[in-house]
């Protein structure tokens, strides 16, 4: 069974050019895409000035961006961090939300998404404080789909390191308190999961009393950490299997719009093909598809150097990488020169 796939721009780091971003979702509906929710940390507007209006310019963009969608039969979403909003969520905060709601309305975001994620989170009540912001929310916007992400949105032992220690039962009473047509957001094991199991899934499905609306960090490179490589590698750990447990499967892209197409077409094959999925034909497959053949080959060829040895260890290959592709007339390639000279490379550390 093949979930709902679609993109959620959620990476931190420099964001994609508007035409990136148009051109990635008409690539990506040809190949089973159906969603695409827009939520780039860089947006101040959705984050810490998350009570500002966006600039003229900015909304314009955006409600062209919705309309595009439209056309193209995607549905559009919004993604908000309303910072620390859940501290105090006092009548000054609820009158700048529901001005905020109302934009999204006024554009015609089909999904909307409430994102808690990357915040100080040991609060006693946290659970309780955040699903009422949620039903305050669900009785205020016509987006027909609405997903929250939690505080601790994985088991990963990450999140308590940089935003405190979770609340004990956290997960089981944010399940049961939270409407159940509202969508949960979950990331794995891992903030930047390796693998999806079957047997996780269920398990978390349990807790939440939903299946849970999966936010997959591959090929996500943002932070010091992983800005230096290039995740173009096509989708490992993802059997076709996990799609009973999940009402929806998110891609969360990579710093490069082109690149990061590779990647998210494996992931339908994967789907489609099962059992006989085969992750290095997979890449080729997607890598000509995205890029051409010969360009493909020479991904190929150099998936190591990008994936596996990275920016800061590439030594003298670096110079003839750069001469391979410096001369190819095509938006994968130029991406390429652009990681080379350091364009990507995002030296905070997310949290």
């Amino acid at each position: 069974m093949t979930p709902a796939l679609g993109l959620i721009e959620g990476y931190y780091g420099k964001p994609w050019s508007w035409r990136a971003r148009e051109e990635t979702i008409a690539f990506l509906k040809q190949h089973g895409y159906d969603f695409y929710i827009y939520a780039p940390k860089a947006d101040a507007f959705l984050r810490k000035r998350w009570r500002e209006a966006h600039p003229p310019e900015e909304a314009t963009a955006l409600g062209d961006l919705a309309s595009r969608c439209r056309a193209l039969q995607v549905r559009f979403g919004i993604g908000l961090s309303p910072f620390e909003l859940y501290r105090d969520f006092n009548a000054e905060a609820q009158a700048a939300l529901a001005d905020k709601l109302a934009q999204f309305d006024a554009w015609g975001a089909e999904y909307l998404a409430i994102l808690f994620d990357d915040m100080r989170g040991d609060l006693a009540e946290l659970a309780t404080t955040q699903v009422e912001i949620m039903h305050w929310v669900a009785a205020r916007t016509r987006a027909t789909t609405l997903i929250v992400c939690p505080s601790y949105y994985s088991d990963d032992p990450m999140l308590d390191r940089f935003f405190g220690q979770r609340p004990a039962k956290y997960l089981e009473d944010f399940g049961r308190l939270l409407d159940s047509s509202i969508e949960v957001f979950w990331t794995g094991e891992e903030v930047c999961s390796r693998e999806y199991s079957p047997g996780h899934l269920q398990r978390v499905a349990e807790q939440l009393r939903r299946k849970p609306f999966l936010w997959d960090n591959y090929p996500v490179n943002d932070g010091r950490r992983m800005s230096p490589y290039l995740h173009v590698r096509a989708v490992t750990g993802r059997s076709a299997n996990i799609g009973l447990h999940l009402s929806a499967h998110s891609v969360n892209p990579a710093l490069q719009p082109v690149l990061s197409r590779i990647p998210a077409v494996s992931l339908e094959e994967s789907y489609e093909l099962g059992k006989g999925y085969q992750y290095g034909r997979a890449f080729l497959s997607a890598a000509t598809a995205v890029a051409g053949v010969d360009l493909a080959r020479l991904l190929q060829e150099d998936i190591l150097y990008f994936q596996d040895v990275g920016l800061e260890h590439l030594g003298k290959a670096a110079q003839r990488l750069r001469r391979r592709y410096g001369s190819i007339d095509h938006d994968a390639a130029r991406e390429i020169i652009a990681w080379l000279d350091g364009e990507y490379v995002y030296k905070e550390e997310i949290g």
